[in-house]
């Protein structure tokens, strides 16, 4: 199979798995607490990244890296597994599989908009839009449609579910300064915020049990949530031969991803999460391509001209 048509198998893959991790999420909730699914979940991830990379022959390069920069590491560990899944987690324990699902996608339109202070760069007319329209998306989601009336069901699980978008977004543009191995850098930041999650799971809650189906829940999480789905995702875009064809497949992900919620979860999907999704993934649709389409234009207005 071409190298090309692999990163599609790869990608398609990726979001499969990426779309019925909601699902995955509220079946684990249902065994445990959100920190002690944070726990068993990491601990599944880092046994499954630990072999991908013996299996690439690269864990001597983990001492290598961390050496070069412990603090980043330490700083990463921190935020992603320890903050972010704490607060996704808790997230979904308090919310509907499909507002805490919508609510999180909105992360790819905050990413640019905190880049632009961050990392200096241009905020562009197109990443302003797409957030009015996106967040336009979540306001709809949040007060389940009653736009006039104000009433959020859940104020906490929005606020924490918003605020797992403002985390994975900093962990991304943390992110941009590791010049290291990717799979080798997210393995390093589980390996750091183990213990952090664990000697909070100790002073503040118990051991989670280890019923089978109670592990094979929060295993699914660990290995298809934060392992291997994200080495697939790295080869799908390492074997693109244009990277905006297998990016764009991600907007599948929140729709199928509604489809295994209304059809293992039985969660009856409403009128305000179908609109307020369209909006958000609107949103990040203008946000992709209306910037190529105005490159593409500027490119083609001298050769028009002659």
């Amino acid at each position: 199979m071409k190298a090309s048509n692999l990163a599609y198998v790869y990608g398609m893959a990726a979001v499969f798995l990426w779309s019925t991790v909601a699902t995955a999420f509220k079946i684990a909730l249902s065994y445990y607490s959100p920190l002690q699914l944070v726990f068993v979940a990491v601990l599944t991830s880092i046994v499954a990244l630990s072999g991908i990379l013996a299996w690439q022959h690269k864990l001597s390069l983990l001492p290598q890296q961390f050496l070069r920069r412990p603090t980043f590491y330490l700083v990463t560990g921190l935020i992603n597994p320890f903050l972010y899944y704490v607060v996704l987690f808790k997230a979904y324990a308090l919310l509907p599989a499909q507002q805490a699902l919508s609510l999180n996608y909105t992360w790819a339109v905050l990413l640019p908009l905190l880049a632009a202070p961050l990392l200096k760069q241009h905020l562009r007319k197109s990443d302003i839009a797409a957030a009015l329209i996106a967040y336009s998306g979540v306001f709809i989601i949040a007060t389940g449609g009653d736009i006039s009336g104000f009433n959020f069901d859940s104020p906490l699980g929005i606020g924490l579910a918003l605020t797992s978008t403002l985390l994975w977004c900093l962990y991304w543009i943390v992110n941009t300064k590791d010049q290291g191995d990717p799979v080798v850098s997210l393995l390093l930041s589980f390996l750091i915020g183990l213990p952090f999650i664990t000697a909070t799971l100790v002073l503040t809650d118990v051991m989670p049990s280890f019923s089978v189906k109670a592990i094979f829940a929060g295993m699914y999480v660990g290995l298809f949530e934060m392992g291997i789905t994200f080495v697939l995702w790295l080869m799908a875009l390492k074997m693109a031969t244009r990277t905006a064809n297998i990016s764009t497949m991600v907007f599948l992900s929140p729709v199928m991803s509604i489809g295994f919620i209304a059809w293992i979860l039985q969660e009856t999907i409403t009128t305000a999460t179908y609109l307020g999704l369209a909006f958000i993934l609107s949103g990040m649709v203008l946000q992709q391509l209306l910037p190529r389409y105005i490159d593409r234009n500027r490119k083609l207005r001298p050769k028009l001209a002659k």
